[in-house]
């Protein structure tokens, strides 16, 4: 494991997104769960951190309390290899959640994510100026990305 995870503060909701997480990803497990104690009676019993690993990475979800909340300025950016998996992991994901533009959703808890095709990078860093233009105004006109419509950008067909 990484000397650095990621820390997700929920309201209440750090176990049931750890699972959430856990089952919409192949290479997933909940590795721990912490529960608060008398320190905080309000709270003692309940949990209060729930770490699990997601595509070997570690992450803590903390059950802090409704202080704080999710934003798009942090998202979680997965790289998918092919369409079936952009619309595998685009489906599950936005499960209860809200669609954004260019391949971003915002899911049930609130935790935005990136669900991008490896190729796209390639593409928008083509020498060929009118190339990546072509491919960055499809990007800008889609909601969940498209690998074929993002070729045929590419291709100028």
């Amino acid at each position: 494991m990484d000397r650095i995870a990621t820390c997700l503060w929920f309201d209440g909701e750090a176990e049931e997104a750890a699972k959430f997480y856990v089952s919409v990803f192949g290479n997933g497990r909940i590795t721990d769960v912490m529960y608060y104690n008398e320190a905080v009676p309000s709270k003692a019993g309940r949990v209060l951190t729930v770490t699990f690993e997601i595509e070997g990475r570690e992450f803590i979800g903390l059950n802090g309390g409704p202080q704080f909340t999710f934003t798009p300025a942090i998202s979680l950016f997965v790289k998918c290899e092919t369409q079936v998996e952009v619309d595998t992991l685009w489906d599950k994901l936005l499960d209860g959640g809200t669609p954004q533009q260019c391949g971003w959703l915002t899911d049930r808890f609130g935790m935005s994510w990136q669900i991008v095709p490896t190729v796209l990078r390639t593409m928008l860093q083509d020498k060929d100026r009118v190339k990546s233009k072509r491919v960055m105004e499809a990007m800008m006109g889609m909601v969940k990305l498209d690998i074929r419509a993002l070729e045929n950008a590419y291709a100028g067909t």
